[in-house]
């Protein structure tokens, strides 16, 4: 957890510099990050009173106070006439102000387009759920509201649907991310036909991460393929949705008791080169690259990896 913990707080501090919040000035503008936050939440609300940008903001009234003072100086925002209560001034963009946001759209949208290339279109997706959970969390805390877990269950053996569902999350993710297609979804399919036929036998197992009635992962260990003492770790997959809050983890940490307890001396693996939160799991669990070289054996060419895990001493 520690770990895990340091990571979102260096990532954080990136995010941050990148961003440009250690300058005096934001996306292009001569104003302040609190100021453009402003502009912004203005530009998408309409309206806003100086007590709904300090919530909005989370700064203090004077804080809010000055940088409101500076943008109607500026000829960025006006006071509109208020019919009912004098106490109550609703603020709006001017003209100058909508050209000041539509500069601060430009600029961000950028910014983040060019960081979005670094991505193929299923990870985008679990990047964009990432952080969006997270910010809401960081805001939830920031207000004082209790925190709510979803019912995410992490259940074993066979169910109605299961050797379909695999295939379908594989497929939902592999598909647009890296290409797989017929070849490697009957691949799929067929190993989980296979292992849950087999689930009677010691050492076979499948785990699926359920929310409500629905699959959002999964994992299995073959414990007869690869001959006594080794385990095969196969169909690992994490509903793109759901990616990001631990699911993974849960299911892996699960995995590896199972192998502890049953004895196994090494859990083995293969994935492709890119898959880098996968490969980030594994290497926190214990697994080290032991070879990688050009393969097909999922339906296209691709840079295949295998890892092994030891059992610790």
């Amino acid at each position: 957890m520690n770990d895990l913990i340091d990571d979102i707080r260096a990532a954080s501090r990136q995010m941050a510099r990148e961003w440009g919040f250690l300058r005096p000035t934001l996306a292009g503008t001569t104003y302040s990050p609190s100021a453009v936050h402003a502009i912004v939440e203005l530009g998408r609300r309409g309206t806003l009173t100086a007590a709904d940008l300090v919530e909005v903001l989370g700064l203090d009234k004077s804080s809010v106070s000055r940088l409101l003072t500076k943008l109607t100086e500026a000829g960025e925002i006006t006071v509109l006439d208020s019919a009912g209560d004098a106490r109550i001034k609703p603020l709006v963009l001017t003209e100058k102000g909508r050209r000041t946001l539509a500069a601060v759209d430009a600029f961000a949208r950028k910014q983040v387009t060019a960081a979005a290339s670094h991505f193929a279109p299923a990870r985008l997706e679990t990047v964009c759920g990432s952080l969006v959970a997270y910010a809401q969390a960081l805001r939830a805390n920031r207000l004082g509201v209790a925190p709510v877990q979803e019912d995410i269950r992490i259940e074993t053996g066979y169910a109605p649907g299961v050797i379909g569902g695999v295939a379908a999350l594989h497929m939902a993710y592999y598909a647009p991310a890296v290409g797989f297609g017929q070849v490697f979804e009957s691949r799929v399919a067929a190993a989980v036909a296979d292992l849950t036929s087999r689930l009677d036998r010691p050492g076979n197992q499948i785990w699926r991460a359920m929310l409500g009635d629905t699959l959002v992962g999964s994992v299995a260990i073959d414990g007869e393929s690869m001959g006594p003492g080794i385990a095969h770790l196969r169909t690992f997959i994490v509903d793109g949705r759901m990616q990001g809050r631990g699911v993974g983890r849960r299911m892996l940490d699960d995995v590896l008791r199972y192998c502890d307890e049953q004895g196994f001396r090494e859990i083995h693996l293969w994935t492709v080169k890119g898959l880098d939160a996968a490969r980030h799991l594994y290497e926190r669990a214990g697994f080290h690259l032991v070879s990688e070289a050009p393969g097909e054996q999922w339906g296209k060419p691709m840079v295949e990896q295998y890892l092994v895990r030891q059992r610790p001493q």
